[in-house]
């Protein structure tokens, strides 16, 4: 009976109210619908309308592949979070510039220890002087693993190979270390 009633009300406003044939038409259908049968209809569209539309379930989502460098757990204390953050966003970063550092004519990063220094200072710059290493030793030792498996710890000419070597590098780190910040 709800329904009707609500059909019949969006219709009249729809279609403009005239109280007389609504009134009309109301004894009409009261006369020829019985109680009964409007309350099963009514039940029927309520459980109609409350039905959850059936669907295929979703996909699960497959796990981001972490790379070749997991930090999860290896941040650890109260500022773990936002080390991890810190040393995914530097990382990311000096990935970005030794790059571009490449493609320029007279590159300034010219050996493996002008890429190293240019870490040191910017650590030094972002941090303030405080070493986020001394904090994260499990992430520190990690990640000098990393660096000396990818890229060696021959500190001379970078050459294409080497300098892509450094910038995968970092860029492997900064996603590592941004991934354990989540």
């Amino acid at each position: 009976m709800l329904s009707v009633l609500l059909v019949l009300a969006a219709a009249s406003l729809f279609f403009g109210l005239d109280a007389a044939k609504l009134t009309a038409l109301w004894r009409s259908m009261n006369l020829k619908i019985d109680a009964k049968k409007a309350a099963a209809v009514g039940l029927v569209l309520l459980a109609l309308l409350l039905m959850p539309a059936v669907r295929q379930p979703d996909a699960p989502t497959p796990a981001p592949d972490a790379g070749p460098l997991d930090l999860h757990g290896l941040f650890s204390g109260p500022t773990a979070s936002d080390d991890a953050a810190i040393v995914g966003a530097l990382c990311s970063e000096l990935a970005d510039e030794i790059e571009w550092d490449g493609t320029q004519p007279q590159p300034y990063l010219k050996t493996g220890v002008s890429v190293d220094e240019l870490r040191k200072a910017a650590r030094i710059l972002r941090c303030k002087g405080s070493s986020i290493g001394e904090r994260q030793p499990k992430a520190r030792d990690a990640i000098a693993a990393y660096l000396d498996e990818t890229v060696g710890t021959d500190g001379g000419p970078l050459t294409a190979e080497s300098r892509a070597a450094w910038v995968g590098a970092y860029r492997d780190i900064g996603r590592a270390a941004s991934d354990s910040a989540r």
